[in-house]
């Protein structure tokens, strides 16, 4: 069978005494800038076992992240010891998700083989970034892995599965499947409903599938480079258990280094024709600027560029409003140059920052929360570009688009032992 770099992990979930509700968190890499979001997690969970002790949101990096990680370590080895989190065995598990605006979303928690992952485009990687990495967020995010016990994933990767496949059929006979959970995710995150899948060797065949010749001629027009999964979520933590696993390796011998629990990671597979999966934009709000300074030179370089610009969005600031911004429609090239400036412009004014906000809502309420702000908005991936612009050209620019809003990223709920 053709190497699809897939693991059957053994999966943790929590004990069937623990509120599921109160459990499952969102992703750690969101709502950077609103606090109050996480302070209502805190409240919503309200010292119950949940995996907002097990993770670290990204509000709280500081220059002094020690004594939380040291927290959290000893967290989930109490929850291992006191067995709050239990073994299910080894397996897949189906996921239905729905939220606010997507009625069903069909997902598939696997582990994937760290050995065929690269972020770096020469490598030509069965596993790869589509996104550009940035190497200075690995080690913050390694202090945080690399004395863990266990690993709970936000990291969603995406198979380009044009015929339905993989997932959809285990989804039309999830009443044949063992059901795990089916609960409501807090901070009006949706439902989550979860099957075990022994059968994980008809899920390989029909991944092995997806790198025949024939269907790779169909989709791209050559099989000149094969990859099967395209990190779609969570890259940065993708890297750095790449990076945690480069570091355990050195360790062992080549017989150990072959099952050894930190050579894989968990993930969530997704397929990219999925209905329910909407790809949205990720807009900047740079802070600290002289705001009319900033969008004069915005505009200007847009001008410059000489691009066809045929694509309305805008940007915002409390003083100056809205105002109309017309950028290309091409999703990489207006990343790529309004990225561009505001890199330029944070290098030379000292004090500058750049956050990268999921939904117009949170990025207005970002701005609005302090003067010298400026909101920009970007245009929307288009799907079908994804697999081929990978594979044909290299990573997308950084933060080019996001798989649904804040309110719509994976849910921990999940978990498996990455240590002996």
């Amino acid at each position: 069978m053709t190497k699809i770099s897939v693991k059957v992990p053994e999966i943790l979930l929590p004990d069937a005494s623990v509120d599921m509700s109160k459990w499952a968190v969102v992703a750690c890499d969101q709502y950077t800038s609103e606090p109050d979001y996480w302070e209502g997690v805190k409240k919503a969970t309200d010292s119950s076992p949940s995996t907002l002790n097990i993770i670290f949101p990204e509000v709280y990096l500081s220059k002094d992240n020690k004594p939380i990680i040291e927290s959290i370590n000893k967290t989930m080895y109490e929850y291992l010891d006191n067995g709050v989190l239990k073994s299910i065995g080894n397996c897949f598990v189906l996921l239905e998700r729905s939220t606010p605006i997507t009625p069903k979303r069909l997902g598939l928690v696997i582990a994937v083989d760290l050995e065929d992952y690269s972020f770096i485009r020469e490598d030509k990687a069965n596993i790869r970034a589509t996104e550009g990495t940035v190497v200075e967020r690995i080690p913050p995010r390694v202090r945080i892995r690399e004395h863990a016990p266990i690993e709970l994933p936000h990291i969603m990767l995406l198979i380009d599965d044009r015929d339905n496949t993989v997932i959809e059929p285990l989804y039309e006979e999830k009443d044949k499947l063992e059901k795990l959970y089916d609960f409501e995710l807090n901070m009006k995150g949706g439902h989550l409903r979860g099957w075990k899948v022994n059968d994980t060797e008809r899920v390989e065949k029909a991944l092995a599938k997806l790198l025949d010749e024939e269907v790779l001629k169909a989709k791209y027009g050559s099989t000149d480079e094969v990859m099967l999964f395209a990190v779609g979520d969570g890259n940065h933590s993708l890297a750095t258990a790449k990076a945690c696993w480069e570091n355990v390796k050195k360790t062992l011998s080549p017989e150990e280094q072959q099952n050894h629990p930190a050579r894989y990671a968990l993930v969530e597979v997704m397929n990219l024709h999925d209905k329910g999966l909407q790809f949205e934009p990720i807009f900047r709000s740079v802070f600290n600027v002289d705001t009319k300074d900033f969008l004069d030179g915005l505009y200007d370089a847009v001008e410059k560029s000489g691009l066809k610009c045929d694509f309305k969005c805008y940007t915002y600031t409390t003083k100056e409003g809205r105002k109309d911004l017309m950028l290309p429609s091409n999703a990489a090239v207006a990343v790529g140059l309004v990225q561009d400036y505001i890199d330029a412009y944070i290098k030379s004014h000292a004090g500058s920052e750049v956050d990268y906000v999921h939904g117009e809502d949170s990025l207005k309420q970002v701005t609005d929360a302090a003067p010298n702000r400026v909101a920009v908005t970007l245009p929307p991936l288009a799907k079908n570009d994804l697999f081929d612009y990978v594979l044909k050209v290299g990573a997308f620019p950084r933060k080019t688009f996001s798989m649904g809003e804040a309110f719509e990223k994976r849910y921990y709920v999940e978990a498996r032992k990455i240590i002996k």
